[in-house]
């Protein structure tokens, strides 16, 4: 398989190294950076994510990443969102009373998830659909989480011809939260692939290999 050219979206959120680490050893060529002709037309874009919504929101928009994001999608081309990099695809966060407009990808709302600890902080098992690419084979494996805000409703739908019916996998922490999505070329994990091991080391390579 022809190596893939992966770029990693520098928007100002961190956790940007271990992602690249993690790609690459897979066997990606990765490269971390804003610039808005490479992150375009790259064989792949990560969104990484970690800290508020609102703040992530903000370096996406100054690089804009918005943009980049959607024209990748109508071409039909991969994006993989991570963490708060998955949040954002959604259409709204909702921080301390205030609701913040994300890129709107999916519709759906980031809300502070209801649990008796946050934040949802290790490892966990997900509920995987047997339609699913990605976990096809990790599916009983543990993969590491650390949040506080997630989607609890989801209703998805195809947005175009470049996106197939959503495959929608699962966790739970005091309540059910979307885990991991798969639409098409537009993937995202709520965990850390690339803070997992081994599990996420082979789901990253399951994902470059679907490029």
């Amino acid at each position: 398989m022809t190596t893939q050219d992966i770029v990693i979206l520098d928007y100002g959120s961190g956790n940007l190294r271990s992602a690249q680490r993690a790609l690459e050893k897979v066997g990606a060529s990765v490269q971390v950076t804003a610039d808005f002709d490479e992150a375009l037309n790259a064989d792949a874009l990560v969104v990484p994510g970690v800290g508020a919504f609102a703040a992530c929101m903000r370096g996406i928009l100054e690089v804009r990443g918005d943009i980049i994001i959607d024209r990748r999608l109508t071409a039909g081309r991969p994006v993989l969102g991570i963490c708060v990099g998955m949040q954002v695809l959604f259409a709204h966060g909702v921080e301390h009373g205030t609701m913040v407009d994300g890129l709107g990808q999916w519709p759906g709302v980031v809300e502070r998830l209801v649990a008796p600890i946050l934040p949802h902080m290790g490892w966990d098992t997900v509920r995987v659909p047997a339609d699913s690419a990605i976990f096809a084979a990790v599916a009983g494996e543990r993969f590491y989480f650390v949040h506080s805000y997630g989607v609890t409703t989801c209703d998805l739908t195809p947005h175009d011809l470049n996106r197939r019916s959503p495959v929608v996998t699962w966790g739970t922490h005091g309540t059910d939260f979307v885990a991991a999505i798969e639409n098409g070329p537009l993937v995202a994990t709520q965990f850390h692939p690339e803070k997992s091991g081994a599990a996420g080391l082979e789901l990253l390579n399951s994902w470059l290999q679907s490029l």
